[in-house]
């Protein structure tokens, strides 16, 4: 399945293969910021200086995958707060994601995601 590489670097924590499954121009849209993300050296920090320290006991659940797109299940921990969402993954020609669309509930857990997420980018030095 086109999205084995990137479930294998996220399920493993792995922060050097992430840059490796996204596209140059990777376009990430967040559950917590109206405008996207772009470019792969700025998803890459998103996902392993951002998500990677907020999310505790992630895993995904289910997958659905068909052509060039895939809907990733998981769940989660923000702090004490239970996180179920979706990743939506559209892929390039080469198998790399090119577009990355975040969606979380329940609405506590967006709220906790949001503030966790802003101060884990503030300390990488990316503003949200």
């Amino acid at each position: 399945m086109k999205s084995d590489a990137f479930v294998n670097a996220v399920e493993s924590m792995n922060t050097e293969a992430v840059p490796d499954v996204l596209a140059e121009h990777v376009v990430f849209k967040s559950p917590v910021v109206f405008k996207p993300y772009e470019g792969r050296e700025l998803v890459s920090v998103i996902v392993t200086e951002g998500a990677m320290k907020v999310f505790s006991d992630f895993r995904y659940t289910d997958r659905f995958e068909q052509d060039d797109s895939a809907v990733l299940v998981f769940e989660a921990r923000v702090g004490n707060r239970e996180v179920q969402g979706i990743d939506m993954l559209r892929f390039d020609a080469e198998g790399r994601v090119r577009e990355l669309t975040v969606m979380v509930r329940p609405m506590s857990a967006v709220h906790a995601l949001a503030e966790a997420m802003g101060r884990e980018l503030e300390r990488a030095g990316v503003a949200p």
